[in-house]
């Protein structure tokens, strides 16, 4: 049988995070989907929120369409680093709301994809145990 924590992660708060295993997803209220999640251009293109011909263009004027389209919050230009919208409860937009599960996982970003070995507290994950029901 496997032990879960028996305390609930405070997201903003990493030390309260519980150590990564990957039988915490199983139970899992994806907490982590309402970090911030920083994208690259390439994970738009996988995400299918840009084309690759797009890579050729100004990269602030593909930030204001997908900010138009509530897609991100913020565009860094230095970085060429976008963030993506969250839902007014702070989830990721990709986030479904029922199930609590991702909508794009077979397209999600680098960012999620290395979660929780990248991260605010590397090996560490926010996990907060889904209610049933």
């Amino acid at each position: 049988m496997i032990q879960l924590p028996a305390m609930q992660a405070d997201v903003d708060n990493t030390a309260t995070w519980a150590k990564y295993s990957k039988s915490l997803c199983e139970h899992c209220a994806a907490s982590c989907c309402s970090l911030p999640v920083e994208v690259k251009p390439s994970d738009l293109i996988r995400m299918e929120l840009m084309d690759e011909f797009e890579l050729q263009a100004e990269l602030k004027q593909v930030a204001r369409r997908l900010m138009k389209q509530h897609m991100i919050d913020h565009f860094h230009s230095k970085s060429e680093t976008f963030t993506l919208a969250r839902m007014a409860n702070g989830d990721c937009i990709f986030l479904e709301r029922r199930t609590r599960r991702c909508t794009i996982y077979t397209q999600r970003p680098e960012t999620c994809r290395n979660h929780p070995l990248v991260g605010p507290r590397s090996g560490y994950c926010a996990f907060k145990r889904k209610v049933l029901g």
